[in-house]
């Protein structure tokens, strides 16, 4: 009984050592959460769709006052919503440095308050930081960001803490999957697929 007990220590212990900061055990995965503010948000799920150890991507609302608001309601620009996407993660298998590399790698830090065709509050770009860990990683990669040499201007990009995040309504979700040839229009003709190509070709 007393080797039984104290192999019980032992295993509780190594759990909670070998345990990422934020994360939450769960069917045999290691999960954290992620929020980033992109623009439009239909384009900001499909990136991060593609990563595996990615579980789930949801598009919504957060950064606001209003409780609970509607599409039409954030389009106003007047409840302080940011159109963002939550992630999900398995941090074993990929680490929030590498989702902060993606979330670069498809927004324009430099345009304040609008992101490609899209102007307001509404579109602008954030990393919502959910503990003390992902805001020094935030503001490292950021840094880094402003020292590649990529833009001609500085980046406006903000790192806030995250507040409250309220899912967009259903036929937000994947739409790039509900309706491709009108998601590839737009990421198209509103610029964002042009910028990004000749952005990260260099």
């Amino acid at each position: 009984m007393k080797r039984l007990i104290l192999g019980l220590m032992v295993l509780t212990l190594t759990w909670h050592i070998g345990t990422p900061a934020g994360a939450q055990p769960e069917r045999g995965v290691w999960v954290e959460k992620a929020i980033f503010a992109g623009g439009c948000f239909w384009c900001m799920q499909p990136p991060y769709d593609e990563i595996p150890g990615v579980l789930s991507t949801t598009v919504g609302y957060t950064g606001g006052d209003l409780p609970d608001p509607s599409y039409e309601q954030v389009c106003t620009g007047k409840t302080g919503h940011a159109e963002a996407v939550e992630i999900e993660y398995d941090s074993r298998q990929v680490s929030y440095a590498d989702l902060l590399e993606v979330f670069w790698q498809n927004i324009d830090p430099t345009s304040l308050n609008s992101q490609f065709a899209d102007y307001g509050t509404q579109y602008r770009t954030a990393v919502f930081y959910l503990s003390e860990e992902q805001r020094e990683q935030a503001e490292n990669s950021k840094a880094g960001m402003e020292q590649s040499g990529l833009f001609s201007g500085p980046i406006v990009t903000e790192i806030v803490p995250a507040s409250e995040f309220y899912p967009a309504e259903e036929d937000h979700q994947k739409y790039y999957k509900k309706a491709p040839r009108a998601y590839e229009q737009y990421k198209t003709r509103s610029g964002r697929a042009g910028y990004l190509r000749k952005t990260w070709d260099k």
